[in-house]
């Protein structure tokens, strides 16, 4: 891979997840706090973008498969979301805040499997150079992060927690310029044949691509729990507010950990089964350290279980979604991917973790033990299941 791809491929993968890591992870402290909305409003909210990872990237995969040039779509959806974004800085009430997030979501949903599709379209040997494109992204999130808390600790403007759509929107409109300048990437279907998306769909009778997609979705589900509920348990055991942007940074920089050092050397090793069953794994070991113990720096340091396993499921699948789909509908197959897990997957864990935060919710605070009880069952099943069943 030459060097000018490298930095056009690294630099998308950075602004892609600067733009969500501004917000994604400290949103919910001004949903529940400043604003004083419910659990389940909250899960609503956050529920926006699952929803728009069901619907936008199956239509998605289709245009970029068929008719546009995946870096064309990619610049408009992030242009038309930048002032999405910005417009949602200043809502303060929940029905205009839930319709422009959810509008937002069909503008983002669709870019985070096409940001894959672009790039494996232009790596070669995927399974070697990806994991060092993809760590960009990572790396982002940890300095996005970090820039948040210097921000807010400088006392400046900030809005009760406003500041993270207005940062994230300006970084979406970099981002939607920027993506004039990636590699052309033409569709690679004609318009004339078989549906992309159908033939994806038929991938299914693979009895391995089901029981993946199966078992992602579960996986999935349980992730809501780490993002709806990470930040206001660090606070609830006494972490500073202020502090909580960069500390949720702690994942990410496991994550550039796991991408630079650790894949490529266990990757090629492990395969896709025990890479998958290991990063289910993980997950559990930091939820039961969530609910066992509220000792604050040995949860803060659980939480690089956390990048360590996302790094681990979400890069191995999307190499195993490449690897074994045909190369003429490599954007219907990730933009499937995108919406089991994405989609399906999170929208279904936002109404569950909504509603289990609000059932353990007394006037006292949440009853985070028995909250965190519920993906440790969840996930414990979903790792011993890659063992015994899935062979990648």
């Amino acid at each position: 891979m030459n060097w000018n791809l490298y930095l056009l491929l690294s630099g998308m993968m950075f602004l892609e997840f600067t733009i969500w890591g501004a917000w994604g992870p400290v949103l919910a402290t001004r949903i529940l706090g400043p604003l004083k909305m419910t659990g389940k409003q909250l899960g609503w909210i956050y529920g926006t973008l699952p929803l728009g990872c069901i619907v936008a990237p199956l239509a998605a995969g289709q245009i970029v498969d068929r008719w546009c040039p995946t870096e064309v779509y990619l610049g408009i959806s992030h242009l038309i979301g930048g002032v999405l974004l910005l417009a949602a800085a200043r809502a303060t009430r929940f029905r205009p805040l839930v319709t422009l997030m959810g509008l937002y979501a069909l503008c983002f949903a669709p870019t985070l499997a096409l940001v894959n599709a672009l790039a494996f379209a232009h790596i070669p040997n995927p399974e070697v150079h990806y994991f060092r494109v993809r760590v960009w992204g990572a790396i982002s999130w940890v300095l996005v992060g970090g820039a948040l808390t210097v921000w807010r600790r400088s006392g400046r403007w900030r809005v009760k927690g406003a500041d993270c759509l207005v940062l994230a929107g300006v970084f979406s409109l970099i981002m939607g310029v920027y993506c004039f300048f990636l590699p052309h990437t033409p569709p690679a279907h004609q318009a004339g044949a078989v549906v992309p998306f159908v033939q994806a769909l038929s991938m299914l009778k693979d009895p391995n691509m089901l029981i993946f997609l199966i078992l992602a979705f579960v996986v999935s589900t349980q992730l809501q729990f780490y993002f709806l509920g990470t930040a206001r348990y660090l606070e609830d055991i006494g972490t500073p507010h202020a502090a909580i942007p960069a500390l949720m940074g702690i994942a990410q920089l496991a994550q550039v950990v796991a991408m630079a050092l650790i894949l490529p050397v266990t990757f090629p090793r492990l395969g896709y089964q025990w890479t998958l069953a290991l990063a289910t794994g993980l997950w559990l070991l930091m939820f039961l350290i969530y609910a066992r113990l509220r000792q604050r720096n040995l949860v803060i340091a659980s939480m690089a279980l956390h990048g360590l396993a996302f790094a681990f499921f979400f890069d191995a699948a999307f190499i195993y979604v490449n690897r074994v789909a045909p190369p003429e509908i490599r954007g219907s197959a990730q933009a499937l991917y995108t919406t089991v897990t994405l989609g399906l997957g999170l929208f279904v864990g936002t109404r569950i973790t909504g509603a289990v935060m609000d059932r353990f919710r007394r006037e006292g605070g949440f009853q985070w033990r028995t909250i965190f009880l519920v993906p440790c069952l969840l996930l414990a099943v979903c790792a011993l299941a890659f063992i015994f069943f899935f062979k990648g």
